[in-house]
C-alpha cells in the first residue's frame, strides 16, 4: 500500500511541488496520475522511490515509513518497486539479456536464478527472440518493453512508470498499455504518470494534479471503486486551502483537454 498523509514538498529553490497531499493506493490497484508539466506527478514518484525526501507529512511505501527509514532499509524498500523510465536508461554495451542480468545481480541473484527468471520475463513482454540484441538494434517500442521486463525482473510488488508511452507511436503505445493491463490482471500494483488523459483512461482510477494539488479523481472501474471504499478508502484530497483543490470526501470529476482534443470532445 502507498499512503500519503498531508504531504508537502518544497525544493531548495523555493518551488512548492506538493501542497498537503492525502493519497491512498491499495495493493493491486491500477492508477494513473494525470496533469500538465509541473503539476507534481514526478515529485510523487520520486518521493515513493526515496530519491527525494518530503518536507512535511507522512509517507508509507509497502510497509516502510519513509519519514524515518534508515539508509540500510532504503535498498530493501526499493526492491519492492519496479521502475520504468521514459528515456529507457538501458546500458548500450550490454545485450537485452545482460541488461536484465545486471538488474538481478544487483540484488545478489544466482546464475540459476538468472537462467530461470530472464527467459520467463522476456516471453511475458514478447521479446524472447531478442535476448541477444543490443538496445541500439531495437525499436523504441521494443526498448520500452525491455524496460518493462527490467522493472519486473525482481518480482516487485509495485510498478512505477514515468511517462512510459511519451516517446512511442500509437502501435507501440498500445503494446505497452496492454502489458500493463496483463500485469494488473496478475495482481501487480501499477502507478503510471502521464500528461495524456486518453492514455490514462485504460486505468481503474485516474487522479488529476495541477500546481501541486489534487484537483480531480475519476474511477473507470465501478467494482474497483466499491472494493476500495469497502475497506475504508477515501478520495484523494489536498489539505491546503487552494482554489480548485479536491478537499473533503467527495471526488471532483474532470474532463481533460488532451482527451477532448483527441476524441473530438467524446468521453
Amino acid at each position: 500500500m502507498i499512503r500519503f498523509i498531508d504531504v508537502y514538498k518544497e525544493y531548495d529553490n523555493g518551488t512548492k511541488a506538493l501542497k498537503g497531499i492525502d493519497l491512498r493506493i491499495d495493493d493491486g490497484e491500477f492508477v494513473f496520475l494525470v496533469g500538465p508539466s509541473g503539476s507534481g506527478k514526478s515529485t510523487i514518484i520520486k518521493l515513493i522511490t526515496g530519491e527525494i525526501a518530503l518536507t512535511q507529512g507522512k509517507l508509507m511505501v509497502n510497509g516502510y515509513s519513509l519519514n524515518n527509514i534508515s539508509p540500510r532499509q532504503v535498498p530493501l524498500m526499493r526492491r519492492t518497486l519496479g521502475i520504468i523510465f521514459q528515456d529507457f536508461r538501458l546500458i548500450d554495451k550490454k545485450t537485452v539479456y545482460e541488461n536484465l542480468a545486471f538488474a538481478m545481480r544487483a540484488i545478489g541473484a544466482s546464475s540459476r536464478d538468472l537462467k530461470r527468471r530472464i527467459p520467463y520475463v522476456l516471453q511475458l513482454v514478447g521479446l524472447d527472440q531478442k535476448a541477444d540484441r543490443y538496445p541500439g538494434q531495437l525499436s523504441g517500442g521494443e526498448q520500452q518493453r525491455v524496460c518493462v521486463a527490467r522493472a519486473l525482473i525482481n518480482d516487485p510488488k509495485l510498478i512505477l512508470a514515468d511517462e512510459p508511452t511519451g516517446n512511442l507511436d500509437e502501435k507501440n503505445e498500445k503494446i505497452v498499455l496492454d502489458l500493463f493491463r496483463k500485469l494488473h490482471e496478475q495482481g501487480t500494483t501499477i502507478i503510471v504518470v502521464t500528461h495524456d488523459a486518453l492514455v490514462a483512461s485504460c486505468a481503474q482510477r485516474e487522479i488529476m494534479l495541477n500546481h501541486g494539488v489534487l484537483v480531480g479523481e475519476k474511477w473507470n472501474d465501478e467494482d474497483a471503486r466499491k472494493a476500495y471504499e469497502a475497506v475504508g478508502g477515501k478520495p484523494a484530497s489536498t489539505g491546503a486551502q487552494v482554489e480548485g483543490a479536491q478537499n473533503g470526501e467527495t471526488a471532483i470529476g474532470f474532463a481533460d483537454p488532451t482527451k477532448a482534443a483527441k476524441t473530438g470532445g467524446e468521453e
